[in-house]
């Protein structure tokens, strides 16, 4: 994540498309550099339907996921929010405008944190994205079991069962495809001031080897930058980052030795102003979130 401000009206979007024999279609938008997060939003596209996973953080990007669906010619049925933090819903309201339609579904844990959480990010954000802040919230409805449709194919909703299960993700088996959450990054600092206990670091590494027992052909980071190869590498990475911040967190006697011994094992990571929180948050400097 990035708690910088960066040229709002720069655009770039990043797509990628993966098709198997199956008949579902999976493309990927990540605005990268070009916006405050990298975050990725998949489109899951059948012969008619459309399913979204994770609306964008900022209005330009949210209406960069619209126009992309519109040139599908296709029905979106669903938008799923796979996480809570504001870069997954914030720009909802831009796609449901242009998809009244279309149902917007979340876990119950997800749906919970963005009530208790939306109002205060909102109120932190809006003077920061100043025209990319959404006119208005929306809160997704909670949805009923653990898995949805697109033209008979399945799409199933992990994680909510495991050790942390407001941190889900979505499986797609005839894609052998993992897509959405935040727990997997790659090129990038990784996001760790949200998990604040060494338990809850070593839920998530439980996540990560959950993951890797599918065995997926495709895993597409939550966030990242660059070039990701979009397979278990992003997922090895993000398991072998938690561990070097673990190892480096008992070592260090503050945030800033904490920052420095990071930096000297990953020095071509972007995203340092990541780093710098979560290590003030772990090392107790700062209290997040605020």
């Amino acid at each position: 994540m990035k708690l910088r401000t960066v040229a709002l009206t720069a655009f770039v979007t990043l797509t990628t498309a993966f098709t198997q024999a199956a008949t579902l279609k999976l493309d990927v938008y990540n605005p990268g550099n070009n916006s405050i997060f990298p975050v990725s939003s998949e489109i899951i596209s059948g012969d008619k339907e459309v399913i979204l996973i994770d609306a964008q953080f900022q209005k330009n990007d949210a209406q960069a996921l619209v126009n992309q669906i519109k040139a599908l010619n296709k029905t979106l049925t669903t938008i799923y929010i796979s996480h809570s933090d504001p870069d997954y819903y914030f720009g909802l309201d831009t796609i449901i405008k242009a998809f009244p339609d279309a149902k917007v579904v979340a876990t119950q844990e997800t749906v919970e944190a963005i009530k208790a959480s939306k109002e205060s990010k909102l109120a932190y954000w809006r003077t920061i994205l100043k025209d990319e802040a959404p006119a208005a919230l929306i809160v997704p409805d909670v949805i009923q079991g653990d898995r949805f449709t697109i033209e008979g194919e399945t799409l199933l909703i992990k994680g909510s069962d495991g050790p942390a299960p407001e941190r889900t993700y979505v499986w797609i088996p005839s894609l052998k495809a993992v897509v959405g959450g935040v727990v997997i990054s790659d090129n990038i600092h990784v996001w760790v001031a949200d998990t604040q206990t060494k338990e809850s670091r070593q839920h998530w590494q439980q996540t990560l080897e959950n993951i890797q027992a599918l065995n997926p052909k495709i895993v597409v980071p939550g966030h990242f930058i660059g070039n990701s190869k979009r397979d278990l590498t992003s997922v090895t990475f993000t398991q072998n980052y938690l561990k070097t911040f673990e190892t480096m967190a008992e070592q260090s006697q503050d945030a800033k030795m904490l920052t420095s011994k990071m930096e000297q094992a990953y020095p071509n990571l972007d995203d340092k102003s990541s780093l710098e929180l979560s290590a003030k948050v772990i090392k107790g400097e700062m209290q997040w979130p605020q």
